[in-house]
């Protein structure tokens, strides 16, 4: 067996010996945990590439764009399998992206406000992979926990009354999700016997009339822990304060997070309920479209009363976590390509802000944020400079010199707004037009057939451009505030380890730009794969295992 072939295990067990590594040392001992930390993270990144172009087909390992991995050596559906395909490889590398970002953000001062920090950095990553990677349910639920606990001691990090207070309620969400995480999955294998999710795809045409019932019961409750975890209405109201109340880069990296249920979600329901699955083809598919566009408008509507840049981020997260949700409704290989996309540019988008949002805060004194909102409520911003009408005196100063940080802080906000909302010319763009194309185009633009618009089509089509609107709207009022607004603000001191990962954020979103073309054509066959999802189930149950010293058979 080539080295090669044990790359899939990498992005587990590279985090989970970095993380355990930094639990035996001292935490005295700061730079030499980051240089550990930072090494695994930016591993997790080549070791990513690696498996994206591996998954493509086009480095003739896997011609089939499926990899499975035996961790125990035992075949599926009896041992634990890893499979990586597009998808997963896709994941791994957002992952990676905003954890290395992120990790760099940390080590300027937050890995230093509380104990084991890049411990539970790595512990986290670990189990963000797992998940993506594992291609049973008990494992996913594994890596959920592992996933959980970890964030359980991130979003505290820092104590704090609004920190701790936040972070307890995301606490016992979770807890309450991973229970019926439980339920679902013990009520699949009682009617199946059988975890493995390419077993159960092909298991589920067969299931008796009288298990039927039972069976799409289980993968209800599974699929409400899952809505749970990616923050889709009405089980959303945890997020915004959790994630407000969390430090900068734990919460940037918290986007991709609620993404593991929207991924979930995505991979659960192509694989068991697409086309074949029987009379439980296309199961939960009105639930899917209703909770994602009350998602997003609920999502809509929180970014318009936010009233400081954090909690509009986590606001954002939450329309994202919608629109994917109603994306996997519909279901069509165009819009699964179209949300993929818009998966990726988002997470990058609000990984940025919630970072972009610290280094603003620094450049607003204590009273900054009740004086705009005073100036605003009073219109008194004339009143501000001591102006009366009529001209300005002839040594009044007509214009100040812009600090290189404004600066640079003023460009990457105005990046994340158009990112966020969706206008032009950066990847947001992008991603809204290729889902608004998507739903005006059901058929396919390659099909002559004109498809009509459902009527769940126009209200997204609506849902996306009122939330794109009211997005401008927050992100505008906000900016006003944060630059506009010129007493008792000084101009911030940044260090290039706080700017660098918001700038390489940022700078990736442009790539996507540049690169939309052939970034969506990968995206087009990932959602291809999904659709046919005969090839993965193949490679997951006809993986060998590797024989053994004696066991070697005679050719």
């Amino acid at each position: 067996m080539h080295w090669i072939d044990h790359l899939p295990m990498a992005p587990i067990v590279l985090p989970l010996a970095a993380g355990a590594t930094t639990v035996l040392l001292s935490e005295h001992r700061r730079q030499t945990k980051f240089a550990i930390g930072m090494a695994s993270a930016l591993g997790l990144v080549a070791i990513a590439i690696a498996l994206l172009r591996m998954a493509d087909g086009r480095a003739g390992d896997w011609p089939a764009g499926v990899g499975v991995y035996l961790a125990a050596n035992w075949p599926a559906p009896f041992g634990i399998a890893l499979a990586v395909d597009r998808l997963s490889a896709t994941m791994l590398l957002l992952t990676s992206l905003l954890g290395a970002c992120s990790l760099l953000f940390a080590h300027a001062r937050w890995d230093r406000a509380g104990v084991h920090f890049h411990a539970l950095f790595q512990f986290l990553l670990a189990g963000l992979n797992g998940a993506f990677l594992t291609a049973d349910l008990f494992n996913l639920f594994v890596f959920f926990e592992l996933m959980l606990a970890a964030s359980y001691g991130l979003v505290l990090h820092g104590s704090g009354v609004a920190r701790v207070r936040s972070g307890l309620h995301y606490v016992v969400v979770n807890l309450v999700a991973s229970s019926l995480f439980l339920i679902g999955v013990a009520t699949i294998y009682a009617v199946t016997g059988t975890l493995n999710m390419a077993d159960l795809a092909g298991l589920l045409s067969g299931i008796p009339d009288g298990d039927r019932t039972l069976l799409e019961a289980g993968v209800a409750i599974l699929g409400v822990a899952f809505l749970i975890k990616c923050a889709a209405w009405p089980l959303n109201f945890w997020l915004p304060g959790a994630y407000g109340a969390a430090g900068a880069p734990v919460a940037a990296v918290f986007s991709v997070l609620t993404k593991v249920g929207v991924y979930a979600i995505l991979r659960l329901w192509l694989l068991l309920f697409a086309d074949g699955a029987g009379e439980s083809t296309g199961f939960g598919r009105e639930w899917l479209l209703v909770g994602g566009m009350g998602t997003l408008a609920i999502g809509t509507v929180g970014m318009l009363a936010s009233q400081d840049l954090r909690r509009l981020a986590g606001y954002s997260v939450i329309v994202s976590s919608g629109t994917l949700v109603v994306a996997v409704g519909f279901g069509s290989p165009a819009m699964v390509a179209a949300a993929l996309y818009y998966l990726f540019s988002a997470s990058l988008a609000t990984g940025a802000l919630f970072l972009l949002d610290e280094l603003i805060q620094r450049s607003r004194s204590f009273g900054a944020s009740v004086l705009a909102t005073t100036l605003e409520a009073f219109e008194a911003q004339g009143a501000l400079h001591g102006m009366q009408d009529g001209p300005p005196p002839e040594n009044e100063e007509r214009g100040v010199v812009i600090p290189a940080a404004m600066a640079f802080l003023g460009l990457s906000f105005v990046s994340c707004a158009l990112l966020i909302t969706g206008l032009p010319p950066l990847s947001g763009f992008i991603a809204k037009f290729a889902l608004l194309s998507a739903l005006l185009a059901p058929a396919g633009l390659e099909s002559t057939a004109e498809a009509p618009v459902s009527a769940p089509g126009w209200a997204m089509i609506v849902l996306l451009v009122v939330s794109g609107m009211a997005g401008v709207i927050a992100l505008a009022r906000i900016g006003i505030r944060a630059f506009w607004v010129p007493p008792l603000r000084s101009p911030p001191r940044l260090r290039l380890i706080e700017a660098a990962p918001v700038a390489l954020l940022i700078g990736l979103t442009i790539t996507m730009t540049i690169q939309s073309g052939s970034i969506m054509r990968y995206l087009d066959a990932t959602a291809a794969g999904l659709h046919d999802w005969t090839g993965y189930a193949g490679a997951v149950m006809n993986a060998r295992p590797v024989p053994g010293p004696g066991q070697w058979s005679a050719p």
